[in-house]
């Protein structure tokens, strides 16, 4: 007789999500690990299941090497925004902050203030670093702006290293001068990049040439995710998702009843990813994108940073809040 009353519930709440539009809600395996701080958090990064790194606001950044019992703050020499942390391998990492990069070969336990730009090699403004990526040992990219004395945006910025870091090169986009957001890369060959305006730039050459790829919106991109060289994911304003299914020569909008901003999307499987946004949202789908189930968590606060492994996770946002993933 239970088992009767179940079914019947269950076919209710299908009825009622087909007629309304509105997501069921589902147990997620996210707990709040901590729910106060000075400043918000925007990133987060792990090298192991003990060990790694949240960073945000006015240069914060902070460690744990037991799981995130605890946190140790290191001190930088900057008080701009760490927009990303990003590590290669267990011991090599980035931090961009503003018009700062610091780098690490030693798992983080010392940071040295790397240089980007060359006094006067971008001439018409100042630069602001949002994301990094390397896609060999010597070669990385780094995306952001430019921006002149109002903090405007008046132009796209990529920059290009061949020596691990040791100096960098600006390579120049046609037709885009919007804020590019995030980048990716499926092996050497082929990446990604996401910006403001709906921008998706692509390069299959180890990003010698960017190719702008139509995806079918104007809102703001703020993460993009790729699986292969096929299967990936975008996310932005006005609870956007996009999915491809061809490297992005097309793009197609997931049906999502959730309108909030959208700041990262993350898989850790073909099947399994998780998206992180404003007002404490977060999706979990089960099925390459096609659909996304909200997940309850017990905060509203915004979600900016998302780091997923396929058995913890680990989610950082507003007034330093951090929210932990376990299976």
């Amino acid at each position: 007789m239970f088992g009767k009353v179940k079914n019947y519930l269950l076919i209710v709440a299908v009825v009622v999500f087909v007629a309304t539009g509105t997501p069921l809600l589902a147990q997620s395996g996210w707990k709040i690990n901590r729910d106060n701080g000075k400043g918000d958090l925007i990133s987060v990064f792990f090298t192991s299941s003990s060990k790694g790194w949240v960073a945000g606001d006015d240069g914060y950044l902070a460690q744990t090497t037991d799981g995130g019992r605890s946190w140790r703050r290191k001190i930088l020499n900057t008080a701009a925004n760490i927009n990303e942390i990003y590590f290669r391998n267990d011991n090599n990492g980035y931090l961009v902050a503003g018009r700062k990069m610091f780098v690490t070969a030693d798992g983080g336990n010392s940071w040295r203030e790397a240089l980007i730009a060359r006094e006067g090699q971008i001439k018409e403004g100042t630069p602001e670093f949002l994301s990094i990526r390397f896609n060999s040992k010597n070669q990385g990219f780094i995306i952001g702006s430019v921006l002149n004395g109002d903090e405007e945006v008046i132009d796209s910025l990529l920059m290009r290293t061949v020596d691990g870091g040791r100096t960098w090169s600006r390579l120049l986009l046609p037709d885009v001068k919007t804020e590019l957001f995030h980048l990716d890369f499926d092996g050497k060959q082929e990446g990604w990049i996401v910006g403001d305006m709906g921008v998706i730039l692509a390069t299959r050459d180890n990003g010698n040439t960017w190719i702008k790829q139509n995806s079918g919106t104007s809102v703001g991109l703020y993460n993009v995710d790729f699986r292969n060289d096929k299967d990936g994911y975008a996310v932005g304003e006005e609870g956007t998702i996009l999915k491809t299914e061809d490297g992005g020569r097309s793009w197609t909008k997931v049906t999502n009843y959730v309108k909030r901003t959208l700041f990262r999307v993350n898989f850790v499987d073909d099947k399994n990813g998780w998206i992180v946004g404003s007002g404490g949202t977060i999706l979990r789908t089960y099925d390459k994108g096609a659909t996304w189930v909200k997940q309850t968590v017990s905060t509203e606060s915004n979600l900016y940073g998302l780091y997923m492994q396929k058995k913890y996770g680990w989610s950082v946002g507003k007034s330093g809040i951090i929210i932990r993933y376990e299976r």
